[in-house]
């Protein structure tokens, strides 16, 4: 893999992650309690703000989180050439993967407004496409490792541009009807938190790192995300894109209270790897293939489930078309349907809960997939 998986980057990221998940798990214990008292609510809300503080300053303390860290350390070992790839794939130590590899780099540094953009970009799909018409193995494991390096490098950046942006005024639970003292106290709170965080950063001299991570949007970065997906679906190694979307469930969480821009495009990376997934592991022999796809599907529901219920109408215009929704809902039901019945039934029932939850859509329409779980279920009682 990348050097972005070295023993100084992965611990810091298991630690990280870790962190997220008992808050999660303490946020949605909390979140029961809140509804009922005002005061709770403003509780959690702090407790939120300050937590998405402490990611902010998480790179600071591990330095070898920033995307920086990886081009500053290998600037100090001797190299024949100038340039040194921020992601180094393994297996692939030959000049055309790191021509890619640059290529891909650069893409995820230049801004759109560039005019430079579209030709680095133009010159990255014309050379894995080129390596893909070859029709050799070697060329095609150059694109296998590249583009996943790339997809997962995007995909951590992503996922921080988001944590440091914290809520925007939507809890995290993607109700949207708290008194308005609430959200008046909320907006302080956060204000104060952001005055505080950007003081602390600039005072222990990283307020660099902030400015460069947050110069580039997110909506940018799930652009590039679909991109890169889109590729990976070409060159036929789709389901290492689905099994790394499926599992970022805390993105998947942040994304329930990001901007109605970055939902959007969020919804439709989503909508394209839940259709790559449909046919994961179904037409092989091997039972532990099988299983393995079964359960990435999983995580997927799991995971963006709730964004497909909440963010499917778009601010301007619909994310998605008529059609696209209907063939995405049809999708949905086939992939629920090759589940276990206790695996059904965590599915429909975080289904149901945002479903009902969002007053503004009515999206996925998932009823007969309830309605043929309630028969099985039903059925199963009666035999027992």
């Amino acid at each position: 893999m990348g050097t972005l998986e070295s023993p100084t980057t992965i611990a810091p990221l298991l630690l990280r992650n870790l962190l997220i998940s008992v808050f999660i798990y303490a946020d949605k214990s909390l979140l029961n309690l809140a509804k009922k008292h005002r005061v709770l609510q403003l509780i959690r809300y702090a407790l939120v703000s300050s937590f998405f503080f402490f990611l902010r300053l998480f790179p600071s303390l591990f330095p070898s989180l920033n995307p920086n860290f990886v081009d500053n350390h290998a600037s100090k070992i001797p190299q024949k050439d100038t340039y040194v790839p921020a992601a180094v794939c393994g297996g692939c130590d030959s000049g055309i993967a790191r021509a890619l590899s640059q290529l891909l780099s650069i893409v995820n540094e230049l801004p759109v407004s560039s005019r430079k953009y579209e030709v680095v970009r133009g010159l990255a799909e014309r050379i894995m496409e080129e390596n893909e018409r070859e029709n050799v193995e070697a060329l095609r494991e150059v694109n296998r490792n590249v583009i996943s390096a790339a997809f997962s490098r995007t995909l951590i950046q992503l996922e921080a541009a988001m944590a440091e942006q914290g809520p925007d005024g939507v809890s995290h639970d993607g109700l949207d009807s708290r008194p308005e003292q609430v959200q008046y106290q909320l907006n302080r709170v956060m204000k104060a938190f952001r005055s505080v965080g950007n003081g602390a950063l600039a005072r222990i001299g990283r307020g660099k790192t902030g400015v460069n991570r947050s110069r580039f949007s997110a909506e940018k970065l799930a652009a590039e995300l679909l991109w890169l997906a889109q590729k990976m679906a070409a060159c036929g190694f789709e389901k290492e894109a689905v099994k790394r979307w499926a599992s970022a469930s805390n993105m998947g969480w942040l994304a329930l209270s990001a901007e109605p821009r970055l939902q959007g495009s969020l919804v439709k990376v989503t909508a394209f790897l839940f259709k790559q997934a449909k046919n994961l592991g179904v037409e092989k022999d091997e039972e532990g293939e099988k299983e393995q796809q079964r359960q990435t599907k999983m995580k997927l529901l799991m995971s963006w489930l709730p964004l497909l219920c909440r963010a499917s109408t778009g601010t301007d215009v619909p994310v998605l078309s008529m059609s696209e929704k209907a063939d995405l809902e049809k999708v949905l039901e086939e992939i629920i349907e090759l589940l276990g019945q206790e695996e059904q039934e965590q599915v429909l029932s975080l289904w149901l809960h945002h479903f009902t939850s969002c007053s503004s859509s009515d999206w996925p329409n998932l009823h007969a997939s309830y309605g043929r779980w309630c028969s099985a279920s039903r059925k199963f009682l009666v035999l027992q």
